[in-house]
């Protein structure tokens, strides 16, 4: 039995939307992060222009525009968090 280990494809064999994807994936909030980076401004517009960068790259402006409007939202403090999707309002 070998130890061998299958390669990994290096990042100039991956496509811009392979990369774009896996940048996504390690800058999407988990639900076990979710509470302590719902607030976070920074996290929030950087997973959100994440997201519209797939989009855009896929060819789909419409998905990509209020995504990347919620980044600025993020940055320029015009919107906020939601309250936490497992706890629902209080109030």
């Amino acid at each position: 039995m070998s130890d061998t280990v299958s390669p990994q494809p290096s990042l100039s064999e991956a496509s811009t939307i392979e990369l774009a994807q896996a940048l996504l994936e390690r800058l999407s909030i988990t639900d076990r992060d979710w509470h302590r980076l719902k607030s976070n401004r920074k996290a929030r517009a950087i997973e959100q222009s994440a997201v519209a960068l797939v989009y855009l790259l896929k060819g789909n402006s419409e998905e990509a525009l209020p995504r990347l409007q919620q980044a600025v939202g993020w940055l320029d403090r015009s919107i906020s968090a939601p309250p936490c999707p497992t706890h629902g309002n209080r109030g």
